[in-house]
């Protein structure tokens, strides 16, 4: 449920009483209600939100434990945060609060303003556990987006409207204890738009008045909220005014934090008593944000910086230390602006780039002239905090002036930030490979920092030819490197490594094996992927998944949405070579997201979702998108590769072979006039061969052929020996010959290849067998290789093929195959995990065992052909449309 209105609506009021009733129904509700200083607290929402569930903090696994102890500050609070952990261990103590018996709900008021650490851990955990009901609130104008990834499907919105005259009455006699005339409560009602928080505003300021404003007289205040307090704050005496302004500008004010800057056990009765705050043992709570806001916003700014430079002497915690001094010192001053640097850095580990960015700044423009290129480097780590945030003009823009202004080393960092930049924009190499260029002219040649560029250089160049030099003069520049300089030799290793193989060289894997040994600290986002292109290109599809969700939670752990971008795309990729299209989705789904945020072109997005469309059976839509991409690719040789790709195998899928050949006689064009021999992420050979035999194209078929021999001779891997298999066997059937050995030769290479490896090119050995068994009139062999290939299809979602399969199976005069039945039990099990019910909610419904459900849900996610709980609810639904 979402509470939406604009400010001073009620919503907070709402969100409140609602919260209290949940509570008084037995409800565990774990709420927070940040506030606008609070979101610049990494993770203070979140320790709010986990403190009811404490005591099952020890029980969690080691990883998720700390990060929870961590948030809950019972470890040091500048500990690198690792947030898959973190948003592990939010799904695991919400997972284990709603199995307890105790309905359990997420309350978050003013949602948008909990830091974004928080707000990310909880996004990660809510979409896992769908049962747990959440109850939000957000300040909005009009039409917004949903907090916190919920799910709009799923999603009650309540619009919070204005009040009318009578509901005013009731609210302005029990804030105030006191009543208007009904002329002038319509016109408060009136001038107030039925907004509460400024009616009461509106109603106190009339009352301060001589005498009742008359209808021919204007209310005393209706410009803004912050003009309607100004005359509460105004009859405060001094010290309570300084009072409340102290507590308004701590993120959190706590009694004692306010004691140590002076004020008073009575310095914030009269706030109290005009209804502007609420002074509890453990807190000062205002009575709506907004006041807080209000307050900040009338406090000049010179009280502002001495209150904030009494404030950094008293608290205790050095981020909001960090944040005081900000915002007091007004010189420069060394010393400050190595504490800020120190704070940005922490903030940066424990994912909130953006708040490190703005300290980073801060400690730049206290930097003393003298401190030499201090500043500087400073404005270089906050841009590359923005860069990590994915604030992608901001950076540009930054780093470019930044260039300009500097020389040598600094002016090459800045530049190659634009480059890295362009490189996530574009997503092309030209403008990247234009700064990185400028950057290597800035540099002495031959020097450490040459090497840096040239290892930037070797990822933006896409041929192998002109990136393998400049991967050879990283190497050579910076072997013996330690520090950054390490990670990057690495990465020029990889490269290396990579553009060989890519180039038909035999595979020197000992770069390989040198490259990871020098990953201290994980994988750099220069060539990270490389490792995983590889195996995933050799069929090793479980290492290279691992690596990349590796890479994935390194990302998030730091709050690196381009690193996340990056990684959730190759993983996607990765998925859909490995025949796991629904974890592919949801891969291209986060991607696409992703995408929409940082600003990216959303290319390789449309791309791979296409071609998860392909395999799906939705022809027309692959088709649509194959043509917009070799549309606008220009001269973006990668981007017509993959559409040139993508709209050959939807014609074979969709029966044009003609065009099908067409298609993959341009890309092998364009790949060798790329000096691509060996296209690691392309396997066209094989379709092509069935493209050709379909168009009855044999001679090209024969050609293409050779090419799959060498390919495979100077790589073997499962694909490539079950494309071989399957070729050899269309081309004879086609060419009229005996296919006895050719299918033997199938079976062979079909049982050498673990059923998992590539189950999408098995299958399709089984078609393809099928056909060739119905033209030999061995039609029993072919309605068992037929029905056996339609049932691979089908656990896979791989409906185009499965279609295929079937039309096979009709001319043969076979019966469709049909779906693996549910026993009950499975049916039963399956039907309540659907709806959200945990393992232990499920058992105890069922009266059996916890491990019971698991092992059920085991055999129906293998018989429905998903890998999760969340394709569950998806598969049920198609399961009852098609039966």
């Amino acid at each position: 449920m979402l509470l939406e209105g604009p400010a001073g609506i009620g919503k907070t009021a709402l969100w409140r009483a609602l919260v209290a009733r949940l509570r008084a129904g037995g409800a565990l509700v774990l709420a927070a209600a940040p506030t606008e200083t609070e979101a610049a607290l990494p993770l203070a929402g979140l320790a709010d939100l986990l403190g009811p569930l404490a005591d099952a903090v020890p029980d969690l696994p080691g990883p998720q434990r700390r990060a929870a102890e961590a948030v809950l500050l019972e470890r040091p609070p500048d500990d690198a945060m690792d947030e898959r952990a973190l948003g592990a261990a939010v799904r695991t103590l919400l997972d284990g609060a709603a199995a307890g018996g105790t309905p359990v709900v997420v309350a978050v008021d003013d949602a948008p303003w909990l830091d974004p650490p928080s707000a990310r851990a909880l996004r990660f955990a809510l979409r896992r556990v769908p049962g747990v009901p959440t109850l939000a609130s957000q300040r909005t104008t009009g039409p917004a987006a949903a907090p916190l990834g919920l799910d709009d499907a799923r999603l009650t919105r309540i619009e919070v409207t204005p009040l009318g005259v009578g509901a005013l009455h009731r609210l302005l006699r029990e804030r105030l204890g006191t009543t208007l005339s009904r002329p002038l409560l319509t016109r408060v009602a009136r001038e107030a738009g039925g907004v509460p928080l400024l009616a009461i505003e509106l109603a106190r300021a009339a009352h301060r008045l001589p005498h009742p404003p008359r209808p021919s007289e204007e209310l005393p205040v209706v410009a803004s909220m912050r003009e309607l307090l100004s005359g509460s704050l105004a009859a405060l005496p001094a010290s309570g005014r300084d009072a409340l302004r102290l507590a308004a500008l701590l993120a959190t004010p706590r009694p004692g934090d306010l004691a140590a800057a002076g004020v008073g056990p009575a310095d914030l009765d009269p706030a109290e008593e005009a209804g502007l705050v609420t002074v509890a043992e453990t807190a000062v709570a205002f009575a709506h944000p907004l006041y807080a806001s209000v307050v900040r916003a009338e406090t000049p700014p010179g009280v502002r910086r001495r209150l904030h430079g009494v404030l950094a002497g008293v608290v205790a915690d050095p981020d909001e230390r960090a944040r005081h001094l900000a915002r007091c010192t007004v010189e420069a001053d060394e010393a400050v602006a190595a504490e800020l640097a120190e704070a940005a850095a922490r903030l940066r580990r424990r994912g909130a780039p953006e708040l490190a960015a703005e300290l980073c700044d801060r400690a730049a423009e206290l930097t003393p002239s003298t401190a030499g290129e201090a500043g500087p480097r400073r404005r270089l780590t906050a841009l590359r905090c923005r860069f990590d945030a994915g604030a992608y003009e901001a950076t540009r823009a930054g780093a470019l002036a930044l260039a300009e202004a500097t020389t040598g080393e600094l002016r090459a960092e800045a530049l190659l930030l634009c480059a890295a930049v362009a490189w996530n924009v574009e997503d092309a190499g030209a403008p990247a490979t234009a700064a990185a260029r400028d950057a290597l002219a800035a540099v002495p040649p031959g020097s450490a920092a040459a090497g840096r560029v040239h290892a930037h250089l070797s990822m933006f160049h896409d041929s192998p030819a002109d990136a393998i030099p400049h991967a050879e003069a990283a190497c050579a520049l910076l072997t013996g490197a330690t520090g950054d300089d390490r990670a990057l030799l690495s990465a020029s290793l990889l490269q290396l490594f990579f553009q060989e193989v890519r180039s038909g060289r035999p595979a020197r894997t000992e770069l390989l094996d040198e490259a990871l040994a020098l990953e201290d600290d994980g994988p750099s986002w220069l060539s990270g992927t490389i490792p995983a292109i590889w195996w995933k290109s050799v069929d090793d599809h479980g290492r290279a998944r691992d690596r990349l969700t590796t890479m994935l939670h390194r990302a998030q752990a730091v709050g690196d949405e381009p690193g996340q971008h990056e990684a959730t795309m190759h993983l996607a990729e990765a998925e859909l070579s490995a025949g796991r299209f629904e974890a592919a989705a949801a891969h291209i789904g986060a991607a696409r997201e992703l995408g929409e945020q940082l600003g990216t072109g959303l290319v390789g997005e449309a791309w791979l979702a296409a071609t998860l469309d392909a395999h799906r059976g939705r022809l027309a839509e692959a088709a649509a998108a194959a043509e917009t991409g070799l549309r606008q690719a220009g001269d973006d040789t990668w981007a017509r590769r993959i559409h040139l790709g993508l709209a050959a195998f939807t014609a074979l899928c969709d029966g044009r072979s003609s065009d099908a050949v067409a298609h993959y006689r341009d890309l092998s064009v364009l790949l060798r006039d790329t000096g691509l021999v060996e296209p690691l992420a392309q396997r066209l050979e094989p379709d092509w061969i069935e493209a050709c035999v379909a168009a009855g194209d044999l001679d090209g078929a024969g050609e293409v052929l050779e090419r799959l021999s060498a390919r495979h001779a100077r790589l073997p891997r499962p694909w490539t020996r079950l494309g071989l298999a399957r070729s050899t066997v269309l081309l004879r059937g086609a060419s009229g010959d005996d296919v006895g050995s050719a299918l033997d030769g199938l079976a062979a290479a079909r049982a050498e290849v673990a059923p998992g490896t590539v189950p999408l090119d098995r299958a399709r050995c089984l078609l393809v067998a099928g056909v060739a068994l119905r033209r030999a009139k061995r039609r029993r062999d072919a309605r068992l290789a037929l029905t056996e290939a339609a049932a691979e299809f089908a656990a896979l979602g791989a409906a185009a093929f499965e279609r295929r399969a079937r039309d096979e199976l009709a001319r043969v005069g076979g019966r469709p195959a049909a779906p693996l039945a549910l026993t009950p039990t499975e049916e039963r099990v399956a039907r309540l995990a659907a709806t959200g019910r945990t393992n232990r909610l499920i058992a105890d419904e069922l009266f059996v065992s916890p491990k019971t459900v698991e092992a059920n849900l085991a055999r129906v996610y293998r018989k429905l052909g998903i890998a999760s709980r969340a394709e569950l609810g998806a598969a049920m639904t198609r399961r009852d449309v098609e039966g």
